[in-house]
């Protein structure tokens, strides 16, 4: 038996050591040493941006998006970011009736509502959106809803100017 001792207790060894060198979780980080976020990617302007949209948050109903304008260092949020959307009619068109602009609040939080946008000339149902902040690159990028969805959540991560 003393054999069987001698043999197990290397193995016991290197088991005590290999646990003491796994790797420790990394702790909660608190709101204040929040991590960095990703920029949101940036997708086509397409043809149909007309600057100046009327200052308003619905031009329609039936599908709501809402969400967060923060920045890339510490997931910051942008109170009054200056969101523009535009998107096709419910016949697949775009015109005026159908862009808005809305404003971020204090806590970086904007709400959007209009109809479900309709797919038009092969291509999916979607939403242009520029979103354009102080000291921050200016955004355009597009939200593809799920289909039927009467909601959407979409936050936006912008990149500071250098």
């Amino acid at each position: 038996m003393t054999d069987m001792f001698r043999l197990a207790r290397p193995l016991w060894l290197l088991v005590a050591v290999a646990l003491l060198a796994a790797p420790v979780p990394a702790p909660v980080l608190s709101a204040a040493a929040s991590p960095a976020c990703a920029p949101t990617r940036p997708d086509a302007l397409g043809p149909f941006y007309k600057a100046n949209a009327p200052l308003r948050a619905k031009v329609g109903s039936g599908h709501v998006l809402k969400g967060v304008v923060r920045s890339v260092p510490g997931c910051g949020p942008i109170a009054g970011a200056r969101l523009e959307f535009w998107l096709a009619g419910p016949n697949g068109q775009y015109d005026d009736d159908h862009r808005a602009t809305v404003l971020a609040d204090t806590a970086g939080v904007y709400r959007f509502e209009s109809h479900y946008p309709p797919p038009y000339a092969g291509r999916p149902s979607h939403i242009h959106v520029r979103v354009s902040a102080e000291r921050h690159q200016t955004l355009v990028t597009q939200y593809y809803p799920p289909p039927n969805s009467t909601e959407g959540t979409f936050d936006l991560v912008l990149t500071p100017l250098r």
